[in-house]
């Protein structure tokens, strides 16, 4: 699991004993141990963060986004083609994960979950969340009347 810390630079600088110990109860409930893992890229701008995964061999009706709290699961199924079952075809080599695939990321808090989008082009998952704008605001400190 990926968490994130913020959105700055100076918040990627934690050292591993800074990590958080994740409260059980944010984690989706139907996470099997068995599932494989897909691989991620996470990039950010001054507005915005991405998640990136390429997943090839995998149908957009097999694949499902979802995000409890601050935990984004992708969850999807990559089916193994006919030719695996031929039982005339010999395994050389196998490199390849083929089934069921879960990925967890904790988000910071500082993003707008309201404008989470996920788009699927060309085997590549974009998840896109907008970050949170905060205004500083200047507050006058007066005497107190007594």
């Amino acid at each position: 699991m990926i968490k994130i810390f913020g959105i700055g630079e100076e918040d990627n600088s934690l050292e591993n004993e800074d990590l958080l110990e994740l409260d059980e109860e944010i984690l989706p409930q139907e996470i099997e141990e068995e599932a494989g893992q897909i691989a991620l890229d996470i990039l950010e701008t001054k507005e915005e963060l991405f998640i990136i995964a390429p997943i090839a061999g995998v149908e957009l009706q097999d694949i499902e986004v979802s995000l409890s709290k601050t935990v984004l699961t992708i969850k999807g199924t990559r089916e193994e083609p006919e030719i695996y079952k031929d039982s005339h075809i010999i395994m050389r080599n196998k490199e390849c994960f083929w089934g069921d695939f879960v990925r967890n990321v904790i988000l910071p808090e500082n993003l707008n979950f309201d404008s989470i989008k996920a788009q699927m082009d060309n085997n590549l998952l974009v998840i896109s969340i907008e970050k949170l704008r905060f205004n500083s605001q200047y507050i006058k400190v007066n005497k107190m009347i007594r």
